[in-house]
């Protein structure tokens, strides 16, 4: 198992990875185009894996991506006094369904806190569903209060 940053030629995996992440858990996006969505995304990762904003990790097995963390850095303003880091969103978690209960995720996420310390991120931010909220709490997060949000109308 190797787990790291991911690479251009990890884009069709991911793609796919996040076309079956959707449709697992959305019934109503089996509707969508794949061709649609495959351009639209491929862009997005083509962008992200070369802006320095985003960073994709990835677990892989026999060059098979079987799980992946996806980790936009937000960039706060300097504040007088004191060095300002950025924190880290976290977002798009997903490990194929024949390697889940394996570990496999904790692993990736256990790597990704360590980059965060070391790199001296604020903090990470996630909005687990259901389901993940104990993947989560068994590596080191805490619920906090939720955070005020504004839908435009």
């Amino acid at each position: 198992m190797n787990i790291r940053l991911a690479e251009a030629k990890d884009i069709k995996q991911l793609i796919r990875m996040r076309w079956d992440f959707t449709i697992e858990y959305n019934e109503n996006k089996k509707k969508t185009s794949f061709d649609d969505f495959e351009k639209e995304c491929q862009s997005f990762l083509e962008i992200a894996l070369n802006s320095g904003q985003w960073f994709i990790w990835v677990c892989e097995e026999n060059e098979k991506v079987i799980s992946h963390i996806y980790i936009e850095l937000i960039h706060k303003v300097p504040r007088p006094g004191r060095k300002t880091y950025p924190f880290a969103y976290m977002t798009n978690v997903y490990t194929v369904p024949e390697f889940r209960n394996m570990g496999v995720g904790s692993k990736l996420l256990k790597t990704i806190n360590k980059w965060i310390k070391e790199n001296h991120y604020e903090f990470v931010i996630v909005w687990p569903n259901d389901e993940s909220n104990n993947y989560y709490k068994k590596n080191g997060y805490i619920h906090c209060k939720e955070p005020m949000e504004y839908f435009p109308s």
